[in-house]
């Protein structure tokens, strides 16, 4: 039998454990790091978990996209879905009088429609599913200016729990308890690794590729729409914008579903994209700090996660590479 953190016959650390060590360096190092740089405005305790929180809004949605990523799938409608679910459930929540009620029921669901409308195009247009969800992001950017009017949609106060440290956390572990309860212990979760291991293989197993596919698509728009909650609640407003501006929203999301791939040998895709979401925070944050311009930062972080998943992640002599 395999003890928690060594195999007895071998004496290597076990899987898992390599893998959360691995991921509590890299957090070390990017703190000291920019600990060491900018120490009087950066890494105190207080911004540790302004850090985290930020973390575990991008997570909540993250842990849902995972699902389509496994598969091989992808997704650029991500921003344009947490814009759109976050302004109607912010309309659910106010302007309906449906208070939290209102505005939990309308993101979940706008988020899982938008997910919907994105598997099924993809599963029926049987295109690549990146140009299926350009097109629908400046579909659903459109959407949100209509449905908002083109005003700014406010949070009132008192409906602004979500966006407090407590109210992240309740609503985030709900989300990734959630998540790892379908990938582990349902049919979907199985289904979605057997598909995005070999989908001809899965085929042939008897297995409705197009209608997984499909289900994970609503999954990843439902969590979006969980993001979405996290957003508003924490930024209090949300304006609708056009001419795919919402693809800066993409980014965090996807960067933490990349760690999920790269330590999923580890046995912890979820729990990696959590910590991963606070790594790469903690470099964005850092940089702020600096005082670097946008642009270095994008660039310098891009080049980090390169590193970061190169290292993680070891090829096999002979496979393709999609």
């Amino acid at each position: 039998m395999e003890s928690v953190v060594k195999n007895k016959k071998t004496g290597k650390i076990n899987g898992k454990v390599k893998g959360y060590l691995i991921l509590a360096a890299l957090v070390f190092a990017a703190w000291a790091v920019f600990k060491i740089l900018t120490p009087g405005n950066f890494g105190s305790p207080a911004n540790l978990i302004s850090y985290f929180q930020a973390g575990l809004m991008a997570a909540t949605g993250a842990v849902g996209f995972y699902f389509v990523m496994v598969m091989g799938m992808f997704d650029f409608s991500i921003g344009s879905n947490i814009i759109l679910s976050a302004i109607v459930g912010c309309i659910f929540a106010s302007r309906l009088g449906l208070g939290y009620f209102g505005l939990v029921i309308g993101s979940l669901i706008t988020g899982g429609l938008v997910g919907l409308l994105n598997g099924f195009l993809y599963t029926k247009l049987r295109i690549p599913s990146m140009i299926v969800t350009v097109g629908t992001a400046l579909i659903f950017e459109s959407l949100a200016n209509f449905v908002a009017n083109g005003e700014t949609q406010t949070l009132p106060d008192n409906l602004r729990w979500f966006g407090s440290t407590a109210g992240s956390i309740v609503l985030a572990a709900a989300a990734f308890f959630i998540a790892y309860m379908l990938l582990n212990y349902t049919k979907i979760g199985t289904y979605t690794y057997a598909i995005g291991s070999n989908e001809f293989v899965a085929k042939n197993m008897g297995i409705n590729v197009d209608r997984f596919k499909l289900i994970a698509f609503i999954i990843s728009g439902a969590f979006f729409g969980a993001e979405a909650i996290l957003s508003i609640g924490y930024g209090s407003s949300m304006v609708a914008v056009t001419g795919m501006s919402s693809m800066s929203r993409n980014f965090i999301p996807t960067m933490g579903c990349f760690f999920g791939l790269a330590f999923r040998k580890y046995g912890i895709p979820l729990q990696a994209i959590v910590i991963g979401e606070f790594f790469v925070n903690i470099i964005f944050y850092g940089f702020i700090a600096l005082g670097a311009p946008t642009a270095i930062q994008d660039v310098i972080t891009g080049l980090a996660l390169l590193v970061i998943i190169t290292v993680t992640t070891r090829s096999v002599k002979g496979e393709i590479v999609k």
